[in-house]
């Protein structure tokens, strides 16, 4: 009876870095309140996040990881290209993960007698949990609403973006009726003028960059798909705070029940369980493999004098621009950090044979920057 009263939530990032961080974030301040949390990743992302898991395992009791299929082969243990492959990993998760979800929700609220055959393991490791109670799913995977709805659950959406950032999402329909997009790659600074709140601020260059393409293209309808059914949540999350974007939040605010602005997340994690805890809980679980080689170097300098430089998991940069960037840095002659992944370039300008370093800056970067 004990275990029954003690509430449970299942969390479920949409598989990319930027989106996974700020859900394990959440899930940490969730565990802290003494909620069993079930974090639900991808399986190539539960392999590659192994390390992270077991120290977040061992500070959190009540965090439990899972893993579910997207669907796609998997040749190796490298996180999937989102960025490049997001119309195959989006309609596999559809597809593919939507039914597994649906499955192990069952299981977890424990009506084992609904489960399948391929979901018994599910089912068993469910009774050593309390009963599920809720789903808090990424904003752009709107198909757990659909799964949770089915087995009588609430769901809350998370939008791991700002609310400007939302709300800009949310005014693409009314972007394309009034003929505002495409816009293509001319006059990136003009002002858009239809959405509220933001009139006289927003250029085009602050839209996503799918504003830029076909608005039947697949890509653009997903995001429109997505903050449409958002809407259907029981409640939604936003990663800011009302002093911040105050204006914003009262546009968004009547498409649904319940708006939580609890972030800045990782701000809201430090103050509650202090810096020495979130170092050691490995609150940022990349799923990459870092370099950390660059901390003597660090430690060997002034402190507040290095410019950190980054551009995702995600971006691709042309040689040209990675080059214009480069010449920049050394010609600041300010100490800099810049973190480079294997594949930044495009594939037809050298993606796969690794780091580039140009023979004309190398000299510099010797000097000043790493």
């Amino acid at each position: 009876m004990e275990m029954e009263r003690q509430p449970h939530v299942l969390l479920l990032p949409f598989p990319a870095q930027g989106h996974i961080n700020p859900m394990l974030t959440l899930a940490q301040l969730l565990c802290h309140c003494g909620i069993h949390v079930s974090f639900l990743n991808t399986e190539i992302n539960h392999r590659l996040l192994t390390t992270q898991r077991q120290a977040l395992s061992a500070r959190f009791p009540t965090l439990h990881f899972d893993s579910i299929s997207d669907g796609l082969p998997s040749d190796d243990d490298q996180p999937r290209t989102v960025a490049f492959n997001l119309q195959g990993i989006v309609a596999s998760l559809r597809s593919k993960t939507a039914p597994l979800l649906r499955q192990l929700l069952i299981s977890l609220i424990g009506k084992k007698n609904d489960v399948d055959e391929d979901s018994r393991s599910a089912a068993a490791a469910a009774a050593r949990l309390p009963p599920l109670g809720c789903v808090i799913t990424d904003g752009i995977m709107c198909f757990a609403i659909d799964a949770a709805e089915e087995v009588g659950i609430p769901v809350i959406a998370l939008r791991t973006t700002s609310a400007c950032s939302f709300w800009c999402y949310s005014c693409i329909p009314n972007l394309i009726q009034q003929a505002q997009l495409p816009f293509g790659d001319e006059d990136m600074d003009r002002i858009v003028s239809s959405v509220p709140g933001m009139e006289g601020l927003l250029r085009r260059r602050d839209l996503p960059s799918f504003c830029r393409i076909p608005t039947d293209h697949p890509v653009v309808q997903f995001f429109i798909e997505e903050t449409k059914a958002i809407t259907r949540a029981s409640a939604l999350i936003l990663n800011t705070f009302d002093d911040l974007e105050s204006s914003i939040l009262s546009h968004i605010a009547p498409r649904f029940s319940k708006i939580y602005t609890i972030g800045p997340l990782h701000a809201l994690l430090k103050s509650r369980i202090g810096d020495d805890d979130l170092s050691s809980s490995s609150a940022a679980a990349s799923l990459l493999q870092e370099d950390r080689r660059c901390i003597t170097w660090l430690d060997s300098q002034r402190l507040g004098s290095v410019i950190f430089v980054s551009f995702g998991s995600l971006v691709k940069l042309t040689r040209v621009e990675l080059l214009e960037f480069w010449h920049g840095l050394v010609s600041s002659g300010t100490p800099f950090l810049w973190v480079i992944r294997s594949d930044v370039l495009w594939s037809d300008e050298g993606a796969h044979t690794g780091h580039v370093i140009p023979a004309e800056l190398e000299m510099g970067t010797k000097k000043g920057g790493l």
